[in-house]
């Protein structure tokens, strides 16, 4: 929470008028039992209307620019407070779009998730307690114990002993509420993870009859939540009656010693009713400091995920002594002797990896779950960086180049077709916000989508939910490569990106590619020999190495691996006819 303090900086001006203001409510606060205490020395007892009159319209007067001076503080303190957590906000989704996947891994999006809505929130509401209740209570506190003192000396110990006992319940909450926060934060995160892989995978929990294991973990996680939530609510509920309960017992204290002394003449009856207001004073700001007391350590647990986001430096970021792109370069990739492993992994995942893709020519990657196909093609976009060797474009080192230029040069289709709340249209021109309608359908022909966006009752301007849940699995994959045609890139990535397209489609989307692509860099991820059999170049991956390089035929007679991989999906007759 103390780390995020800096970041109040753009706010310094407005925080010094809210303590001006704050300022001149505690003095207009402290003169009320003054003014109350005259009426009755000067008024009440000795029946003087005047004094009554005269000191009353002042009361009034004060408890007017009070009460001011508290609208302008509780504005002041919103707007500071609301500011702060939109500027912190937006650090950290600033941040975590610069995140490589291995700290989404690291975090869970389920968490980032918790600490930018939840975390700030909590964070929000306790600076805004802050602004308006923790900077008067010191100035309250002061100023009340000093009248206090001044009005009747005898019995300042009243407020003493009050305010020590106070002191204790404070530290104790602090002590004992600390921990359970904690546990409070981890355990919201927790049931966003499980709420969130729930009800991603609704239809598998569904087809495998699993709805009650997933309520039982669901219901198991729910319980502790508010087990430890039930701990913190009695931990307040036991402080606040017991806190007002030491209130309630320091004014009858005042009143039960001030008796005496009113009856010698050594206090009067006005005087002793200023002291119990002096009292009451002291003790609220207590109080006030107390109900903050109570959100912080959730708070200070929040401030430390958040400030742990924004911390976080990415693994993959621009170098300061950036290269630009080369002016003449065509797209073309070249793979120098790379080794990569996963951060904290034992084993490479791939190891000595060397070939060549160049513009014109379709280089396509097969092998077996797990051989590193997928891996391989993330190293290019630099989602992970090589642990040795050197991936190059156009003979410069992708490390070398900005984030920005390099990505503007790759048109990327992921395994998982990936679309964003909209239309169809701001979907595929998503990386070309330019794109004339001319382009956008153009890559929907070449993508085979033309068709079914063609039968949508608003064309291109019909609606695709999040996450494109309104789309079929091949619909989704067809915009997705529209998307990638769209920004006219050097060089294309099919991850996998025809696995939910008929034959028909697929041979189509292959055929229409061809000519788009004629001089381009194109690199396929296949599990289909199908898709890839008519690539210039197919690398076949077994174990993270490359066991294999050379056209379909070649491989078909020379490779065991890729022999096997065909036998297990093409007949002896397609065999025969490749």
């Amino acid at each position: 929470m103390i780390k995020l303090i800096k970041y109040l900086k753009p706010y310094i001006g407005l925080i010094i008028v809210l303590g001006m203001f704050t300022y001149l409510q505690v003095m207009a606060n402290l003169r009320l039992p003054d003014y109350m205490a005259k009426i009755v020395n000067e008024g009440i007892l000795v029946k003087n209307t005047n004094a009554i009159y005269s000191n009353g319209g002042l009361m009034l007067l004060v408890t007017l620019i009070g009460a001011l001076c508290a609208m302008v503080v509780g504005f002041l303190a919103s707007r500071i407070a609301t500011g702060f957590a939109r500027d912190i906000r937006k650090k950290v989704f600033v941040k975590v779009e610069q995140f490589s996947i291995w700290e989404f891994n690291k975090f869970s999006t389920a968490s980032l998730i918790t600490r930018t809505t939840n975390d700030i929130q909590q964070i929000q509401m306790v600076l805004i307690m802050i602004f308006r209740l923790i900077l008067m209570a010191p100035f309250m506190a002061i100023g009340a114990l000093q009248k206090a003192y001044i009005t009747a000396p005898s019995m300042s110990w009243i407020i003493g002993l009050a305010t020590l006992l106070l002191l204790v319940m404070i530290t104790v909450l602090f002590v004992f509420g600390m921990p359970k926060f904690k546990l409070v934060q981890e355990l919201i995160d927790k049931l966003n993870l499980i709420v969130r892989e729930n009800l991603t995978g609704l239809r598998v929990v569904r087809a495998f009859n699993n709805e009650d294991k997933g309520q039982k973990i669901f219901q198991k996680t729910n319980r502790d939540l508010t087990e430890a939530n039930l701990y913190v609510n009695r931990l307040m509920l036991i402080m606040q009656p017991a806190m007002t309960l030491i209130l309630n017992l320091s004014v009858i204290a005042v009143v039960w010693f001030a008796i005496p002394l009113i009856d010698v003449g050594s206090i009067q009856v006005g005087s002793m009713l200023a002291f119990m207001q002096y009292t009451i004073q002291v003790i609220m700001s207590f109080l006030m400091i107390s109900i903050v007391f109570i959100m912080v350590p959730r708070a200070s647990v929040s401030g430390k995920r958040v400030v742990e986001v924004i911390e976080t430096e990415p693994l993959i970021k621009d170098t300061q002594k950036f290269v630009h792109p080369n002016p003449k370069g065509k797209g073309r990739i070249e793979f120098c002797d790379v080794t990569f492993s996963y951060p904290d992994a034992d084993l490479p995942v791939l190891t000595g990896i060397n070939f060549c893709a160049v513009p014109g020519e379709v280089t396509a990657f097969i092998g077996s779950t797990g051989s590193g196909k997928t891996t391989l093609v993330n190293l290019i976009m630099r989602f992970y960086d090589v642990s040795a060797g050197q991936v190059l474009l156009d003979g410069v080192d992708v490390r070398d180049l900005r984030l920005r230029d390099l990505y503007s040069q790759i048109g990327y289709v992921p395994q998982k077709g990936v679309l964003f709340s909209g239309t169809v249209k701001s979907n595929i021109n998503y990386g070309n916000q330019d794109a004339n309608e001319d382009v956008i359908v153009k890559a929907a022909r070449v993508a085979q989508a033309e068709e079914f966006i063609n039968k949508f009752d608003k064309n291109y301007e019909s609606e695709i939910a999040q996450g494109g849940d309104n789309v079929s699995g091949g619909q989704k994959q067809r915009l997705s490569i529209a998307r990638a045609i769209a920004i006219d890139p050097k060089i294309y990535i099919f991850d996998d990106s025809f696995s939910a397209l008929d034959y028909k489609t697929d041979a189509l989307l292959r055929k229409a590619l061809v000519n788009e692509t004629k001089d381009k860099t194109v690199l396929i991820v296949g599990q289909r020999i199908s898709t890839i059999m008519n690539a210039d170049k197919i690398i076949v991956l077994d174990n993270g190495k490359i066991v294999g390089q050379g056209t379909h035929q070649e491989l078909l007679e020379n490779n065991r691996i890729y022999k096997e991989i065909a036998d297990s999906q093409l007949s002896d007759d397609e065999l025969k006819l490749r």
